[in-house]
């Protein structure tokens, strides 16, 4: 608000009020602090809030050959339930970079949460919560979830049922620093073993735009199983082409997680919104205070 200055004939009396108008709205201005976009994630400069009642932020991981995108739906329908949710950006560079990433994400914020991942996500979230304690509830959705250990590549070699190695393309890259293969998954198989229950036309584009995964970093051994001690819930997806339905299965059991089967392909969360934010606002309600 913008103050005029005093005229050259405003009494005094006058001018010694503007003055103390002028004085008191420059106090607030600076009391009031800047204001900011989008939230404050760490809630650093904001007094220390009760969490008693207060829903829990979702964050939702992405996997490979994806990206935050494909949660659309699931964050469209959690908001609308009041819940706070991020999915920020999966490197996919690897089980150990990318959680660590992920974990960085988890300290900045503040109160109780509820970690859900996708695919290679789940290799993610299962080492990215370990010895996070705000982290309440992790979700699975036909997703990874090693044990120390164990690797994607590898537990994908446990069972039969998926189609993806065939359906990978190499590519080499190199980034200035480092160089490796980053494996795509090719177009003319991207519908058939990622997506068969969407449009064709949309897979066509997810296609184009799928984010690739490191080969050797899809390889890395497990170091820690957030499972163990932070309660699950998994949503396998019985006609998954990308991870055999089977190894979901036997993960969900071996965790004893809380399990859902959906008639879907390995893109649950997008053909089946729905239940999946209903699975999250499940672990969310049964972890709550």
């Amino acid at each position: 608000m913008a103050v005029s200055p005093p005229s050259p004939r405003m009494p005094r009396r006058r001018i010694a009020r503007a003055g103390a108008l002028s004085l008191s709205l420059t106090a607030a201005v600076l009391a009031s602090g800047p204001a900011i976009a989008g939230g404050d994630f760490s809630g650093a400069d904001n007094p220390e809030p009760s969490t008693r009642g207060v829903k829990p932020t979702v964050v939702l991981v992405h996997g490979a050959f994806a990206d935050a995108s494909g949660w659309n739906g699931v964050v469209e329908r959690l908001q609308r339930q009041g819940y706070p949710v991020l999915a920020p950006p999966n490197p996919l560079r690897g089980v150990l970079s990318d959680s660590a990433y992920v974990a960085s994400i988890l300290k900045s914020v503040k109160g109780p949460i509820v970690l859900a991942g996708h695919s290679y996500g789940g290799a993610v979230i299962s080492q990215a919560a370990a010895g996070n304690k705000n982290v309440k509830a992790l979700v699975y959705v036909s997703a990874f979830m090693p044990d120390v250990g164990e690797s994607p590549a590898a537990l994908s070699a446990k069972f039969k049922g998926s189609e993806l190695a065939p359906a990978l393309n190499p590519i080499p890259y190199t980034d200035g620093t480092t160089s490796g293969s980053d494996l795509y998954i090719k177009t003319d198989k991207f519908h058939a073993v990622f997506a068969a229950d969407l449009p064709k036309a949309q897979t066509r584009l997810m296609a184009v735009g799928q984010r690739p995964v490191a080969a050797a970093g899809f390889a890395q051994n497990a170091t820690k199983a957030a499972w163990k001690t932070i309660p699950s819930w998994f949503i396998v997806a019985k006609n998954d082409k990308a991870i055999a339905p089977d190894l979901e299965r036997f993960e969900a059991k071996r965790a004893k997680s809380h399990t859902v089967e959906v008639a879907s392909s390995h893109v649950a969360m997008i053909s089946h919104p729905d239940l999946v934010a209903n699975q999250i606002r499940a672990a969310a309600q049964a972890t709550a205070k």
